[in-house]
């Protein structure tokens, strides 16, 4: 059996996997018809798996915002899987590149990766950091409302005390979800209120504390300070914490949201990165080169506006949303 039909396979097993795959398909739409469009074009014009297919293969991958050390690598194993396997024709290159995307996003490390870590009997504090305007108030909403679902008891903690509006916004995510939120007044000191968020949600028994932080530029030193002074404050109440530093990115920002992302990592150690607006670009392959270059894992992507459109990343489902058009034309 091929490796996309196993793919096709993994998500025909349920209701919850096809749920899955049909939420991966629906909001990768973009990017796939994009990617697959290219690919599929590119198969149509090359008979044989030579270095000019591969040279605008590279082409292709690079303007899905792959990125190009990652392309690079892909291309790398591509060429020595083709020669393994003995592929002479262009259109049994699809599996390969498929398998390769999956096997280059996981690494060494193990599906479990995209997992979030949240403690058993015992408060978790997820940090959530990142630029204004990329979606990380409302991420934050959705994934307390997620939590709740999974029955978790969630207290937000409104750290981003600067931007007008950012804790009138978090208050309204927070009866959305029917959660408390903690905060103080406009321009007060966010590890002060960080600090009350801590000793609430122990009061309160919570399992998880979200807390908000201010979307600092990454060019401002005194902000990036600050998100430090932050985590050392959690550090102290909370031994372990945060068990989790989110970072929140643009996906239609494609590149630029790799250099937030690296600004960000330097700050903060980041574990795991939202990539919100995933529906709304054509350049969905920045998933990869965040994960390859970079080295953090993707751990929920916004595939749509409603609040059950923050879906937890799986890479065979972000694979399976890229080549959903091929392996419908490839039925078993």
């Amino acid at each position: 059996m091929s490796f996309m039909e196993k793919l096709k396979n993994k998500f025909k097993q349920n209701e919850e996997t096809e749920e899955v795959s049909a939420k991966y398909k629906e909001g990768m739409e973009k990017t796939r018809n994009s990617f697959s469009g290219k690919i599929n074009d590119l198969i149509a014009r090359y008979r044989k798996v030579d270095e000019d297919f591969f040279e605008e293969l590279e082409e292709v991958l690079i303007s899905a915002d792959v990125g190009v050390m990652t392309v690079m690598d892909l291309v790398e194993e591509l060429k020595m899987e083709v020669k393994r396997q003995n592929i002479k024709d262009t259109k049994e290159i699809k599996d390969v590149i498929s398998e390769k995307l999956v096997e280059i996003y996981y690494g060494d490390d193990d599906e479990e990766i995209e997992a979030l870590h949240i403690e058993e009997n015992q408060l978790s504090v997820i940090l959530v950091v990142g630029v204004n305007g990329v979606g990380k108030t409302t991420s934050i909403g959705k994934l307390a409302h997620k939590l709740k679902q999974d029955g978790k008891n969630v207290v937000l903690a409104a750290g981003d005390t600067f931007r007008a509006g950012a804790i009138e916004q978090l208050d309204v995510w927070g009866e959305r979800a029917n959660v408390d939120v903690i905060k103080q007044s406009a321009g007060s000191d966010p590890a002060a209120v960080i600090f009350d968020g801590i000793k609430a949600a122990k009061s309160r028994n919570a399992d998880v504390l979200i807390c908000d932080t201010a979307g600092r530029l990454q060019n401002k030193v005194n902000l990036m300070n600050e998100l430090s002074k932050v985590k050392r404050v959690i550090e102290r109440e909370v031994p372990g914490a945060p068990h989790e530093v989110l970072l929140v990115l643009d996906g239609t920002t494609g590149q630029n949201a790799m250099s937030q992302a690296k600004t960000f990592s330097d700050a903060t150690d980041v574990t795991g990165i939202v990539l919100t607006k995933l529906d709304g670009t054509a350049k969905g392959g920045i998933v990869l080169a965040i994960r390859n270059e970079l080295n953090i894992p993707v751990k929920y992507v916004g595939l749509g506006e409603k609040v059950e459109d923050l879906q937890e990343f799986n890479a065979h489902a972000f694979v399976y949303g890229l080549f959903a058009d091929l392996l419908e034309e490839n039925p078993e």
